[in-house]
């Protein structure tokens, strides 16, 4: 069994996708980042860096003790070596389903989550933040699309984590100010996953969380102020 600490957001969704493609057994702990759930200490045990995603495997490979992993590119990982799916095990294919999850990990989720910031949260309309971070979203999409021009999927011919990992950004493409006709390749790519039935299972397991807002505006004092000094009152 694994327990997954899960709000549905971009990382939240790369999680739900591994688990319905394995068809491995999982129970969902929401974790409501705009009430500070996220701060709460049986949580911070195990998730120190006070995000979603988090997971415990109850019944680790080894035998031995439960496991937990933080961060969700480590989660992928983790999960994929457990159970020997989407992550080749020759030298040279995963090597690059690891290049490709770590360029989701260190560019296009923080680039298009400063996109989401500037444009949708932040409570001024600052115009070079956004045209920034809206024109750094848009290169990642070119760099997207000139690989799947030559690929099926993000690292190469078979479905991977790299796929998971990328999709659920590309999912708010509107918000963050795209158009997915400029990248037909990117279209051609999502449009296939989107379609496939454990995607589908994924995201309706974030449909009781997502009537209730992801970011309300005490949660924005929460989510947007965080320092290495303060922790949210009560927690």
């Amino acid at each position: 069994m694994i327990e997954l600490y899960y709000w549905p957001t971009p990382n939240g969704h790369k999680i739900t996708l591994f688990l319905e493609e394995a068809g491995l057994d999982y129970r969902i702990h929401p974790v409501d980042i705009s009430a500070g759930d996220q701060f709460k200490p049986d949580f911070l045990a195990f998730s120190p860096n006070n995000r979603m995603p988090a997971i415990i495997d109850t019944a680790p490979a080894d035998g031995g003790e439960a496991v937990t992993v933080f961060e969700s590119g480590a989660i992928l990982l983790y999960l994929a070596e457990k159970t020997g799916l989407f992550l080749p095990t020759d030298l040279r294919g995963r090597k690059t389903v690891t290049e490709w999850l770590f360029w989701q990990m260190g560019g296009l989720g923080p680039m298009a989550g400063q996109n989401h910031h500037f444009g949708i949260y932040a409570p001024e309309k600052i115009p070079y933040a956004i045209n920034r971070y809206v024109n750094e979203t848009n290169r990642l999409y070119g760099v997207l699309d000139r690989r799947l021009a030559d690929s099926t999927f993000v690292a190469g011919e078979q479905y991977s984590i790299a796929d998971m990992a990328c999709y659920p950004w590309i999912v708010p493409w509107k918000n963050q100010q795209q158009n997915l006709d400029d990248f037909p390749h990117v279209r051609r790519w999502f449009e296939a996953i989107a379609q496939r039935p454990a995607t589908v299972r994924a995201y309706a397991r974030g449909e009781p969380f997502s009537s209730r807002p992801t970011v309300t505006e005490a949660g924005k004092k929460i989510l947007f102020g965080q320092t290495a000094g303060n922790v949210p009152a009560g927690q």
